[in-house]
């Protein structure tokens, strides 16, 4: 199906960890390799949809229940903390977890190295919020879970770029679509993750605290 072993692939998902672990110095495209990178599994994944669908839904499935987590902790804990300090801002954001994916189909040759070039918000910038953007407390106070994921409004599916007869009636979420679109991972990086991290952060006038809960 995706050929992992294509030899153009193979040396530039070798030039990335090189670079991201120093061994040829500081690259300054870096963004550029791993945007080449998605292009080329995405030009092969893209042309088998049919296969990759059970997994597609299974982590649109996991990535809602980890947003929804996330949505819930936050407003809990923005209730509890402002009960005591009122004057403060909570934000939260949504990450795949630092772990290479188990249930991928490729489980060798440094995997979890380039796994964490790809997930390194100074190197996938666009990902520097997460998965989706940021929570914001008290400012999203009122914004629906619905609304957050942008299932409020039809057709509720993002699947841009996605076959529209096979994903017509998936239901994916915007964080999916941010992923797919907005940021340097491929389809086959994101679509086995099942492992999700929440990173709170509450600000007052005086202080900076930091809350991480992963699930």
């Amino acid at each position: 199906m995706i050929h992992y072993n294509d030899y153009t692939l193979k040396q530039l998902e070798r030039e990335i960890i090189n670079c991201y672990e120093g061994i040829h110095g500081d690259y300054t495209n870096h963004e550029t390799m791993l945007w080449l990178r998605k292009e080329l599994i995405n030009h092969q994944a893209l042309a088998h949809q049919k296969e990759l669908l059970p997994a597609i839904i299974a982590f649109n499935e996991s990535l809602r229940e980890a947003l929804h987590t996330m949505y819930d902790h936050a407003h809990r804990l923005y209730a509890q903390v402002s009960a005591i300090q009122p004057d403060i801002e909570l934000e939260a954001k949504c990450y795949m977890s630092k772990e290479y994916p188990s249930l991928h189909p490729l489980q060798h040759e440094n995997r979890q190295e380039l796994w964490e070039a790809l997930c390194d918000t100074g190197w996938n910038r666009l990902y520097e919020s997460g998965v989706t953007f940021s929570l914001v407390l008290p400012r999203d106070i009122e914004m629906p879970f619905e609304t957050f994921i942008g299932m409020d409004s039809k057709p509720d599916n993002w699947n841009e770029r996605l076959d529209p007869e096979l994903t017509g009636d998936l239901h994916l979420i915007n964080a999916f679509h941010n992923l797919f679109d907005h940021t340097n991972f491929a389809l086959t990086d994101f679509i086995f993750v099942r492992e999700f991290v929440e990173e709170i952060n509450i600000k007052t006038e005086k202080t900076l605290s930091d809350f991480m809960h992963s699930k």
